[in-house]
């Protein structure tokens, strides 16, 4: 009897060590990479398919609307992670890369143009060559203007 109890302290020990082992892991879940918020299923906008159709030209069909994630990824990066904010105040004016130091995004369309003049509605983020999938934010300031281009990360949604 006395070799027993010595085996069922040990059984129970390894049970609760397991279980709790097994909640540890459950509540360790990794995130995502990229989460996207509903409105990536809504279908495009005629803007975001004149936005597309500027860069990727001839391209498009064969390398973003027939390719559902990548579409979706654009979409996220459209509707949700670029924001174009005046900042008034030269005090809270942040030191940033400066818009006309971002190269063209013209791989797919060769004679891709500059705007000549900044117009925050009709901007084409997707133009321009932006830290869209490093991590972290970041900040561009359009040349000679008060206004700034945030790229939200896409590991903060």
């Amino acid at each position: 009897m006395k070799l027993k109890i010595p085996h069922l302290v040990a059984l129970v020990f390894c049970l609760l060590a397991t279980s709790l082992i097994a909640q540890t892991n459950n509540q360790r879940q990794p995130l995502p990479l990229v989460t996207y918020n509903q409105n990536v299923d809504a279908p495009l906008t005629q803007i975001e398919k004149n936005q597309l159709q500027d860069v990727y030209g001839d391209k498009l069909q064969a390398y973003v609307l027939s390719q559902p994630q990548r579409l979706k990824a654009i979409k996220n990066i459209l509707r949700n992670r670029v924001e174009v904010v005046e900042i008034s105040n030269p005090r809270d004016q942040k030191d940033c890369k400066l818009l006309s130091e971002v190269t063209l995004f013209n791989y797919y369309v060769n004679d891709l143009k500059r705007d000549q003049l900044f117009n925050k509605s009709n901007f084409n983020p997707l133009k321009y060559n932006f830290d869209f999938y490093s991590r972290g934010s970041h900040m561009y300031r359009v040349d000679n203007t008060n206004y700034f281009i945030i790229i939200k990360s896409q590991h903060q949604q």
